[in-house]
């Protein structure tokens, strides 16, 4: 999909999963601090390879962005779907392409196993959150993160 100077991948626009682990709340239902987030080191090949970003992809035409957002981590990162808890989303919007970050968490409240599953990763691991800004992240990603830490604060 082509959008002014630069091209997207995916016509029917992208969707990542921002998968967090929260620690556990001062009170029963009560939701504690982030304490980790599921990266991809991506491929070396890929688009700005070798940077870190969240698993996702296409959103295929027959499913919604948060469909695509799931799919893809399960592909990608072996992420269980219902091993995971929407709450929120955020979305791009570029007029002619959409990428929708799609926010969950655990339902275990554990680090549930992640792995690299397909060749568009070099790694997928948990990564404390503490440490993310630390890493080379994806431009993309990393202009949104801020945005995104403010979401999982107000709790979405």
């Amino acid at each position: 999909m082509e959008c002014g100077d630069h091209r997207h991948w995916g016509l029917h626009g992208a969707a990542g999963l921002f998968l967090v682990r929260r620690a556990p709340g001062p009170r029963d239902g009560a939701l504690g601090p982030v304490t980790d987030v599921v990266l991809q080191h991506r491929a070396a090949w890929s688009h700005h390879g070798g940077t870190w970003g969240i698993p996702g992809g296409a959103v295929a035409p027959d499913e919604t962005p948060t469909q695509g957002a799931l799919r893809e981590a399960a592909e990608e990162a072996g992420i269980d779907p219902a091993a995971v808890r929407v709450t929120g989303r955020h979305v791009l919007d570029h007029g002619v392409w959409t990428y929708t970050t799609v926010l969950a968490e655990t339902v275990s409240g554990r680090r549930d196993p992640v792995a690299a599953t397909d060749p568009e990763s070099i790694e997928v691991r948990w990564v404390p959150i503490d440490d993310v800004a630390g890493l080379s992240l994806h431009p993309a990603f990393a202009d949104a993160l801020p945005h995104l830490e403010r979401l999982l604060e107000a709790g979405g």
